[in-house]
């Protein structure tokens, strides 16, 4: 929760849940998540997803994540 993302899509289409909203982000589009914001990432298409994550604010660590219904499993 400190930090802001930027989500750049450089191949395929992404799904982004982004608080109460559900985007679709297309090849050379972005989206901006901003610190404290929910956030989901899935790739709803065949093609693989490529996407470059630019992250901002005050602390960059991974053991910021808090994970909130996690489909995936993930730690």
């Amino acid at each position: 929760f400190h930090r802001a993302e930027h989500w750049i899509v450089v191949k395929g289409t992404a799904e982004v849940g982004r608080d109460q909203e559900t985007l679709l982000v297309h090849e050379n589009e972005s989206v901006y998540l901003p610190i404290g914001c929910i956030h989901r990432l899935t790739n709803p298409g065949k093609i693989d997803l490529e996407i470059i994550e630019v992250q901002t604010g005050s602390y960059l660590g991974e053991d910021d994540i808090v994970r909130l219904q996690d489909v995936y499993n993930r730690g």
